[in-house]
C-alpha cells in the first residue's frame, strides 16, 4: 500500500483549514485516512505557533513505515528540523527559450561589431 502524509482540506469557503493526515495515496484528498497527525491553519501569521501543529512522533513512525510526505508537508518537517532540506530543481524556468537566446546572440554580435567600429578610428 502506497502511503502519503498530506493535507486534507476542511473549513468553509474562503476560510481554509487543513488536517495533516496519513493516508493511502489512492484515497481522495478529503476522503478516508488512517490517522490524523496534526493541523495547518494558513490564515494565521507565519510566526504563530498555532499555524502548524504536528505530532512529530507519529509523523516519524509513518515515515519509518514508508509514507512519503507531499512537498508542503516536507517543508513543514524542514521548518521543524526533522528532515534535511533537499535540493530543489528549478527545471530551467529562468532560462529563455531557443528563439530568445538566438535574438540575444544576434544583439551581442551587433554590439560587438559596433564597438569594434567605434574603437578602430579612435586608435588612428
Amino acid at each position: 500500500m502506497a502511503m502519503k502524509i498530506r493535507l486534507a482540506r476542511g473549513g468553509s469557503k474562503k476560510r481554509p483549514f487543513y488536517s495533516i493526515v496519513a493516508t493511502d495515496s489512492r484515497m481522495p484528498r478529503d476522503g478516508r485516512f488512517l490517522e490524523k497527525l496534526g493541523t495547518y491553519n494558513p490564515l494565521l501569521p507565519k510566526d504563530s505557533e498555532d499555524r502548524v501543529k504536528m505530532n512529530i512522533e507519529r509523523v516519524k513512525y509513518w515515515l519509518d513505515q514508508g509514507a512519503q510526505p507531499t512537498d508542503r508537508i516536507a517543508r513543514f518537517l524542514e521548518a521543524a528540523g526533522e528532515r534535511s532540506k533537499p535540493t530543489r530543481a528549478n527545471m530551467k524556468k529562468a532560462v529563455p527559450g531557443k528563439k530568445a537566446q538566438e535574438r540575444a546572440e544576434q544583439r551581442a554580435a551587433k554590439a560587438a561589431e559596433a564597438n569594434a567600429a567605434e574603437e578602430a578610428p579612435a586608435e588612428e
